[in-house]
């Protein structure tokens, strides 16, 4: 475990963010670290920062892993993909469910986007806020998305790197060697979402990520094949982006970097769907791995 978050920690925080920085400085006309600390918008910027953000997660949380898993360790890659049936159907389960999910749970994201801490934590309060500030800042800058080619660039770089790179990571990696020392499926899959949700570093939107977590876990425990949570985040994040495409060009009027939860005629929906939709995935998983234990 602590092999893996050393691991984790050198390819994410160090070794990928350097070399993404000497990536973007190659291109970028002006001083990027002062631009940075400033979040000075420019498209320039924004460009760059998607640079160096694509480059520490594809070293650090898909390259670096790869090499831990299949070198150091000596292990395929094969049983975290198995062939099962009905793959098809599921990803595309999945894949809903992860677009409906946030719209379920956007209650609780306004509630925890406003939450305050007891006057013993003002401290850290002050600082969470700050740090959340400046992160909102950043992303607003890499998500005023206006043309196809930034789509295309934040598809890549927002939603399908995470979705490899965590999901290999966090529930892959991380969850199974929780599962492995604990034997306990639920401490595995609830401690690595708390992780998942932590390393991002903005405790307003803890609660929403940290929900994000475990379902990711939960349909990696329930369907034993990695493409199934990866399917799910990578639409997650994906639907917000284009969403946001969607707003900065005019098509629509809906903001989903807003904090305000969905209006309720579109929450009740989606819970009840979700409910619908991973209770079918539970009982599929549970049908095929009794047909595969008793063949």
């Amino acid at each position: 475990m602590l092999r893996i978050v050393l691991m984790v920690m050198l390819g994410f925080v160090i070794v990928g963010p350097l070399l993404g920085l000497q990536l973007s400085m190659a291109f970028y006309d002006g001083d990027l670290m002062q631009d940075i600390g400033n979040v000075s918008g420019t498209p320039q910027l924004a460009t760059a920062i998607l640079v160096m953000q694509a480059t520490a997660t594809l070293i650090g949380l898909i390259i670096f892993p790869l090499i831990q898993i299949t070198r150091l360790e000596r292990k395929s890659l094969r049983p975290f993909f198995p062939d099962q049936e009905k793959l098809g159907l599921m990803l595309l389960i999945v894949a809903g469910i992860g677009l409906i999910f946030p719209v379920a749970m956007s209650p609780l994201s306004e509630w925890n986007a406003n939450l305050s801490f007891p006057d013993f934590m003002e401290g850290f309060e002050r600082w969470a806020k700050l740090e959340e500030e400046r992160l909102a800042k950043i992303t607003s800058l890499i998500t005023a998305i206006d043309s196809v080619s930034e789509l295309i660039l934040g598809i890549l770089v927002i939603a399908l790197l995470p979705a490899i790179g965590e999901e290999l990571v966090f529930r892959g990696m991380i969850q199974q060697e929780l599962w492995r020392g604990s034997r306990n499926i639920h401490l595995a899959i609830w401690t690595s979402a708390f992780i998942f949700s932590a390393i991002h570093v903005q405790f307003f939107g803890f609660v929403p990520r940290l929900l994000l977590g475990a379902l990711f876990g939960y349909l990696y425990y329930w369907s034993g094949n990695l493409l199934i949570p990866m399917f799910s985040h990578f639409f997650n994040n994906a639907f917000a982006v284009v969403m946001l495409y969607l707003y900065h060009t005019g098509s629509i009027t809906l903001n989903v970097e807003e904090e305000e939860a969905a209006p309720i005629k579109y929450v009740v929906p989606c819970i009840i769907l979700s409910i619908t939709l991973l209770y079918y995935t539970r009982q599929h998983y549970l049908k095929t791995n009794d047909n595969e234990t008793l063949s």
